[in-house]
């Protein structure tokens, strides 16, 4: 996420970040890749236009696209592209398996995308190859992270294959294709498969789970998109309030309230610590820091009641004009200005633009209260079953032996973790309560977390190690050990407690050390 600010200077990140998972395996005696180009099967209601197979060097990889980012090390593989079309909808999507030529695992990794990106830039790839993967990915016939070019056909139309290739179709294919080129390269299928997304990457996995069962034996889906046709609209809702209220607080406004509430709530799970373990128990007014004085690139400014009742309404998030809720906010302790920033964020923005009004002229500071309301509507009304990706019957996944593992930051600032849990807690009511869902599916939340960010950027944990433990020896994760940075930007150790526990501190101990908090039911309030 730090390498996207650089990307885009403008201060407008991706709501996704290049997914980095770690876990290596015991080599076997691997068999070695035969870098020919194999006969493909197409997917049903695909055609196969051409397989391609060429032996690559290896070494450093740099990834395409706007994400860029680089992983150095990978030994020499096979690459295997495979180009697809569904007949008569005049798309092409590139699927591509990368195999190692020697020291293969055994096992086979997907790998999803980020924001508007479908799949993988080369990173992802890059680092599966050097930890002894097989892997895959597609780009469903879309282009960049932020290219929405493919939004709408010649009549102003929703271009409604290339958005089911999207949404939920190439990766089930993706999956399809990459285990049958394993089993062509290697002689062998693999042993385990598994699925690995953040963000866009994580609805994807969610989405393989809930209508492609069978396709992968594990899948970690971190910060997921779903729920996308409501919080891609509710991630306008700070330009709305500031626009209709005619008031910009600056981002060092917007740090100070956030400061504020992470100083206030921090203490609540037992110890000051940086972290602020339970936002939905912060009840921070904005309101007291009116009066206050903050300096914001050399300039004394007053924070006025019209900048705390901004706050407000962003933390809040969206409702009606009558004041029904409609999502959840921007989490206090994430970063109020990502999405109240100057200008909107572009992937909310193309969302509302292009598939939501089909008007690329549309002008969203224009956006009334009523309007974002009727916007937020038609989105859940017209996209809901094509890529909601919030169908809580897992139980074909729960029936094909798979596991579900994610993980989300507290202080995401693109994708309320609320969102996350409202989810869970419906597959809970849909497949028999807590410890039933548990026992293939588990969620853990990181305190004082961004966006993707135990990818690297705000700290790090490794799940895929955790998942294949799971999968492989049935050693179901009761805590997900990780990496944090607090308020100070300091790095402390924490145990991540399965959903619905939190972690709370022992009473004595050193506060950076996971040692010293243990996981407990949460308050009721």
């Amino acid at each position: 996420m730090r390498r996207l600010l650089t990307v885009l200077a403008a201060g407008v990140p991706l709501a996704a970040a290049v997914y980095l998972p770690t876990a290596s395996a015991e080599t076997r005696d691997a068999p070695t890749a035969t870098c020919t180009a194999p006969q493909v099967k197409a997917p049903a209601g695909t055609k196969v236009e051409s397989v391609t197979a060429d032996r690559r060097p290896g070494g450093t990889i740099a990834g395409t696209g706007v994400l860029g980012g680089t992983v150095t090390g990978v030994p020499a593989f096979c690459e295997v592209t495979v180009t697809l079309t569904h007949p008569g909808a005049d798309d092409r999507a590139t699927v591509r398996t990368w195999l190692p030529v020697s020291g293969w695992n055994g096992r086979f990794q997907g790998l999803g995308g980020a924001a508007y990106l479908a799949g993988d830039n080369g990173v992802g790839l890059g680092t599966a190859v050097k930890n002894g993967y097989a892997a895959v990915t597609t780009d469903a016939g879309v282009g960049d992270a932020l290219d929405t070019g493919w939004a709408l056909n010649g009549q102003g139309q929703v271009n409604t294959a290339l958005l089911e290739n999207f949404a939920s179709r190439s990766q089930h294919e993706a999956a399809v294709v990459g285990k049958e080129v394993v089993g062509a390269v290697y002689g062998s299928r693999p042993a385990y498969s598994y699925f690995t997304g953040c963000s866009t990457g994580g609805r994807q996995g969610y989405m393989e789970a809930q209508r492609h069962p069978d396709d992968y034996d594990g899948i970690l889906a971190a910060a997921p998109a779903v729920n996308w046709d409501e919080f891609e609209v509710a991630t306008l809702w700070p330009q709305v309030v500031m626009n209709n209220e005619k008031t910009h607080p600056s981002a060092c406004e917007f740090k100070a309230f956030t400061d504020a509430a992470v100083k206030a709530c921090d203490p609540l799970d037992g110890v000051t610590d940086g972290l602020v373990n339970d936002p939905a128990r912060c009840d921070f007014d904005p309101r007291t820091l009116i009066g206050t004085k903050v300096v914001c690139e050399g300039k004394e400014l007053t924070i006025t009641a019209a900048d705390a009742a901004v706050v407000r309404k962003i933390w809040d998030g969206p409702r009606t004009p009558s004041g029904k809720k409609l999502w959840y906010g921007v989490p206090i302790g994430a970063d109020i200005s990502a999405l109240a920033g100057v200008g909107p964020f572009p992937v909310p923005a193309a969302w509302v633009k292009l598939w939501v009004a089909k008007d690329p002229s549309l002008d969203l500071s224009t956006i009334t209260y009523s309007r974002f309301t009727q916007l937020f509507k038609q989105s859940q009304a017209e996209y809901d079953k094509v890529i909601g990706t919030d169908d809580p019957d897992l139980s074909g996944f729960r029936r094909s032996g798979g596991k579900l593992l994610t993980w989300q930051g507290l202080a995401d600032q693109y994708i309320p973790a609320q969102g996350t849990v409202r989810y869970r807690e419906q597959v809970e009511r849909e497949m028999g309560g807590t410890k039933r869902v548990d026992d293939f599916y588990r969620l853990f939340l990181a305190p004082g977390t961004d966006h993707c960010g135990l990818n690297g950027g705000d700290g790090s944990t490794d799940g895929l190690a955790a998942l294949t433990a799971w999968v492989e020896h049935g050693k179901a994760p009761r805590t997900l050990p990780a990496t944090l940075i607090n308020a100070s930007g300091q790095s402390v150790t924490r145990d991540l407690c399965t959903y619905p526990q939190v972690s709370r501190y022992r009473g004595h101990g050193d506060p950076s050390l996971a040692s010293s908090f243990r996981c407990v039911s949460p308050s009721r309030h």
